[in-house]
């Protein structure tokens, strides 16, 4: 692992208030590098207060494939582009310079939404030839980030694919979830919904360090709880697992996950891929000086020395002695409390197009 890096610069004139990076560095597809300098002169600075913007983006298609063999699902829907949580930790962050954008602070400033994507996916579902098989929304950036309140795409989607009886799991850690628990349990008794929360930690002072503009803890824990009572399968997601910081809380994590109703469980040790190695030692050496060499130490002892190891296979587990005891832990744990089990496939052949407005219906 290479020596630490200086702290880059921040700028002055602007104000942050609860943001996980604190800069911009250049994504890795830029041909120029921005660097922000003192210009020598002691002249105070006008503050502003960095506020998010949302952009509109009016979609083609909204259905992403993929054929990963790490992951357990072949399509997948993304709401949003970037992510208000601003966790610093995300691996969705280098998907922002993809639009020329930076993954620091624009990937949790500058949210990309797509209000058209239901009538999208309408579109897409209606087509001859279409197979369904689940879909996954929520595994690149949340679909219930705060913006959710006021744009609604995600209760959308929901609404169309509920009206197909298509199958879906979701990925999330905002509360907003719990305003679509009318047609999440509507759903969820026709076994086409499983969701996943996401619990990285039980200590809600470092959570919001970490995952500045993300619920609580507490909050998350809530969630669970409340879509357990409305027969909602939840599976608790001890991701991302930090070797160094929160790895010891794995138990803690797992165990309250079970008590408020929780029927599976999964774990991912910390990955760093491209930019986000260098925003996450940025971020350590700010908040936890004196933990930072130690945290980086530990997470390359899983990925093999380094920071991060894209390669199929173990980019999700990790290798070595130390991912093997993490393994062993969250297994052990796994037998102690019932979830030894993963949740039940969700059903498929309830996918049924309904007749679109104006048509005319079949007599027989």
């Amino acid at each position: 692992m290479q020596d630490l890096l200086p702290l880059p610069p921040v700028d002055p004139a602007e104000r942050l208030r609860a943001r996980g990076a604190v800069h911009r560095p250049d994504g890795r597809f830029e041909p120029y590098a921005r660097v922000w300098e003192h210009d020598g002169w002691d002249l105070p600075e006008e503050e502003r207060l960095l506020r998010t913007e949302v952009t509109v983006e009016r979609p083609r298609t909204v259905i992403t494939r993929n054929q990963s063999p790490d992951l357990g699902f072949d399509r997948s829907i993304n709401p949003y582009r970037g992510c208000e949580h601003g966790c610093i930790y995300c691996y969705a962050r280098p998907s922002h310079a993809y639009l020329g954008l930076s993954p620091g602070l624009d990937f949790e400033t500058r949210i990309v939404a797509r209000p058209e994507a239901p009538a999208v996916l309408a579109r897409e579902l209606r087509r001859k030839g279409y197979q369904v098989a689940p879909i996954a929304i929520g595994t690149n950036t949340d679909p219930y980030q705060p913006v959710e309140a006021k744009m609604g795409v995600m209760r959308g989607l929901l609404e169309v694919l509920s009206a197909f009886g298509h199958p879906l799991s979701i990925t999330t850690r905002g509360a907003g979830i719990l305003r679509d628990i009318d047609i999440l349990a509507d759903m969820a008794a026709r076994g086409l919904v499983q969701v996943g929360v996401s619990l990285t930690t039980l200590d809600a002072e470092l959570a919001r360090k970490m995952e500045p503009r993300a619920p609580a803890p507490q909050m998350r824990i809530r969630m669970i709880r409340e879509l357990a009572r409305a027969g909602v399968p939840v599976r608790v997601m001890a991701a991302p697992m930090i070797p160094g910081l929160t790895d010891h809380e794995l138990e803690a994590v797992l165990t309250e996950a079970r008590r408020a109703g929780a029927r599976a469980a999964s774990f991912i040790p910390l990955r760093l891929p491209h930019e986000v190695a260098d925003l996450f030692e940025d971020w350590l050496r700010r908040h936890l000086p004196d933990r930072a060499e130690r945290v980086l130490h530990a997470v390359a002892a899983l990925r093999g020395g380094r920071l991060n190891d894209p390669r199929f296979g173990s980019r999700m587990t990790g290798e070595g002695v130390e991912a093997d005891l993490l393994a062993q832990r969250f297994r052990v744990s796994c037998r102690r409390l019932g979830f030894e089990r993963p949740l039940p496939p969700l059903e498929c052949s309830r996918f049924a197009p309904p007749p679109e407005a104006g048509a005319q219906l079949s007599l027989f």
